[in-house]
């Protein structure tokens, strides 16, 4: 398979090239990046990787020209592509509109004209809105509630589109929240935790009640080889990690691997329109394709501490 992977110099997308290149996942022959490089896409995610391990290419997925001469070259699609810090879409949602929505009708139209056999579109559990009980599966409505959930309801909508007009073969996996290495320093976790690294106090929202289901970056990427390899076209996965923290009890983890208390939490005013809680089943995934989370979340956070202790250099330079 000759794989284009859109996004792949960002936090999930460079994990599934580096797992790629690692062999972890199979059947790859060739593989290019497409990104952009914007503030949360940075080429030292895959400079630890042999350079003629893949080809990497600095462009927009809105542009016709270039995904066309790419998608001549390649079998199969896998966007992860995006805007996504709910935050920025509030206050200026353009951007996210811009690549979330028309930035994937462009993938779309250009990969249907050049017959690229198969298309995987990243999203997210947000489409859904917020849950006050029990998980949503696949064929729950779409209710977002924020510029940025809503610019990427419309890119599964329009994914939808494609497949049952067209017949294109397009796959959607809707995932919980991602953590792990290489994460851009503006999401809660990596920014609690550089926080706690810089001896500053961590910012909570509210009153830290807001509920968010986990799941680390390899699993998750294990998920989407799992539906790029074996999914049916036409069909949504949701990925999901099967635990679930409110915002006040991860607050708390991340303080005691710290030995910090109560006194290293700042309270800031509440996001506009936070959605209370998100929670997916992915009893579908589990039963069609064998999809499990592998890693214990605790596990994975301390060693999530301990790369973002152990790579300053990376993150230090984001923060600024």
């Amino acid at each position: 398979m000759r794989l284009l992977v859109t996004g792949g110099a960002g936090f999930i997308g460079s994990n599934f090239v580096r797992r790629i290149i690692d062999g972890t996942f199979y059947g790859i022959s060739q593989v290019t990046v497409l990104d952009k490089l914007t503030y949360a896409g940075t080429l030292k995610n895959l400079e630890m990787l042999p350079k003629n391990s893949f080809e990497f290419i600095q462009g927009d997925i809105s542009n016709p020209e270039l995904v066309n001469e790419l998608c001549k070259k390649h079998d199969a699609i896998v966007n992860f592509a995006a805007e996504s810090h709910v935050d920025r879409s509030i206050t200026g949602a353009r951007d996210f509109v811009e690549t979330n929505v028309l930035g994937v009708q462009n993938l779309l139209a250009v990969a249907l004209i050049n017959k690229v056999q198969t298309f995987v579109q990243i999203s997210t559990d947000e489409v859904y809105g917020t849950i006050s009980k029990g998980s949503w599966n696949e064929e729950s409505p779409l209710l977002p509630n924020s510029p940025y959930s809503a610019s990427k309801a419309s890119a599964d909508l329009i994914c939808r589109s494609y497949h049952r007009t067209f017949g294109m073969d397009v796959r959607v996996t809707r995932c919980s929240n991602n953590y792990g290495p290489y994460q851009f320093p503006e999401k809660v976790i990596p920014l609690f935790i550089t926080n706690l690294i810089e001896n500053k106090k961590v910012p909570l929202y509210g009153n830290g009640l807001n509920v968010r289901d986990w799941l680390h970056v390899d699993d998750h990427c294990l998920g989407i080889f799992a539906v790029l390899t074996a999914g049916k076209p036409g069909n949504i996965y949701n990925i999901g990690g099967g635990r679930e923290l409110t915002n006040r009890e991860l607050t708390d983890l991340i303080l005691r691997k710290f030995g910090r208390d109560e006194s290293s939490v700042e309270y800031v005013a509440d996001r506009l329109g936070h959605d209370l809680r998100y929670s997916v089943s992915h009893r579908k995934i589990t039963q069609e394709l064998g999809y499990q989370p592998k890693i214990r979340f605790e596990h994975g956070l301390e060693q999530t501490i301990e790369w973002y202790k152990n790579n300053e250099s990376w993150w230090r330079p984001l923060k600024k």
